[in-house]
């Protein structure tokens, strides 16, 4: 049985990014106080938090206090240390849990998770030593492959295209990480998402498959609905919703999958978490990624899923600002019918760094990805084909 935490409770978020002030901003309106541990000094998104704790994860005295302050804990980003994770659970309700957490946070164990339950994934092979990625290389496809570390990867990080002709002891040496996944290439028709939310009592809701368009391996652009088949989007609910229930999820989950040019459907990875993909539903849903992560965790009934428009969600990376060495001007952006713009209030603007996104809503997809496509120009980004 699930315990109702009410309005007045404080929700406890590790970690100190924008995903924990969307977080944030939804609890307080929801009539909760926020405690947030960063972990380290606040880049500018964590301030809008009741408390900041920024204490490194390691701090015995940052764990009396988080522990003391807050009713209930999530993370707003994976990365958080297992030893940490382990601490908080043992002193407060944890959701999502350590194991979820702790699976999504780890190539290898993700990877091994979604294969052992039957889940589609890419071919892999685990890689911890020059010998073992001699081996991997040699069973390679033609299209051959990427390298992987295990650990601490997102937004292209952590990645080296790799073929059968690769040296091992010259790549391997170059790699600098432990452990690391070999997986295929996938030859890509299409990206998508799914979030799914579960609740304390197992109940699912499922939001509608987002595609989503990567620029040099961020996050460009979320597109709901998605433009692919009936049965892809029907199966990617399916497995979305069979992830959460075998990984026991409370929270959001985000399953981000691949469409490949012979048709599979096969699960990247996962995210513990709001998810930049579902920033869409603060505008277009019922019920946005944010309010439903407060309302799992909290113990209130989960809240639908339904979009009300079309949309497009268009991130802003701090190339914007560095182009124009000033921040830009958002007149003719906001100008635009359905615009809604969200900045993160982070301190410093760099290239490839995110620091907001602007939705579009629209009557129809055309024409909000027309109006995107205008911003594009208006802001210096390269316009979609």
């Amino acid at each position: 049985m699930s315990q109702t935490l009410l309005p007045g409770s404080t929700i406890g978020i590790l970690g100190g990014g924008q995903l924990g002030r969307m977080l944030t901003s939804e609890a307080q309106r929801m009539g909760y106080r926020v405690v947030s541990w960063i972990g380290g000094a606040d880049s500018g998104p964590a301030g809008r938090a009741d408390l900041v704790i920024e204490e490194p994860f390691n701090s015995e005295a940052g764990l009396t206090r988080f522990i003391e302050m807050a009713d209930v804990a999530t993370v707003e980003f994976e990365n958080i240390p297992r030893e940490l994770l382990d601490k908080v659970a043992s002193a407060l309700p944890l959701m999502p849990g350590v194991l979820a957490i702790a699976t999504c946070q780890h190539r290898e164990r993700e990877k091994l998770f979604l294969s052992g339950n039957g889940f589609s994934c890419a071919a892999f092979q685990v890689v911890d030593s020059a010998e073992t990625l001699a081996e991997a290389l040699t069973q390679l496809p033609e299209n051959g492959g990427i390298l992987k570390t295990a650990e601490f990867g997102y937004d292209g990080k952590g990645q080296l295209p790799v073929t059968s002709d690769s040296d091992p002891e010259e790549t391997w040496s170059n790699f600098d990480a432990p452990r690391a996944v070999l997986e295929e290439k996938i030859d890509l028709a299409a990206e998508l998402s799914v979030l799914v939310v579960r609740d304390q009592e197992g109940r699912t809701v499922c939001y509608d498959p987002g595609e989503n368009i990567h620029r040099d391996h961020i996050l460009d652009v979320t597109i709901v609905p998605a433009r692919v088949g009936e049965a892809v989007i029907k199966e990617a609910r399916r497995v979305s919703l069979g992830i959460a229930e075998a990984l026991e999820y409370v929270g959001i989950l985000a399953v981000e999958f691949f469409v490949s040019g012979d048709g599979r459907l096969i699960v990247n990875e996962m995210a513990p978490r709001p998810h930049n993909s579902g920033h869409h539903t603060i505008d277009a849903n019922e019920v946005s990624q944010f309010e439903q992560q407060l309302r799992a965790i909290t113990g209130l009934p989960v809240g639908s899923a339904r979009a009300h428009s079309p949309t497009v969600m268009l991130n802003l990376l701090g190339d914007v600002w560095c182009e124009n060495d000033d921040p830009p001007d958002w007149s003719n952006v906001l100008n635009m019918p359905g615009a809604t713009l969200h900045l993160y209030g982070k301190h410093e603007a760099r290239k490839g760094r995110k620091m907001g996104h602007v939705t579009f809503t629209a009557p129809t997809l055309e024409e909000a990805l027309a109006n995107q496509n205008r911003a594009r120009e208006i802001l210096g980004i390269p316009v979609l084909q």
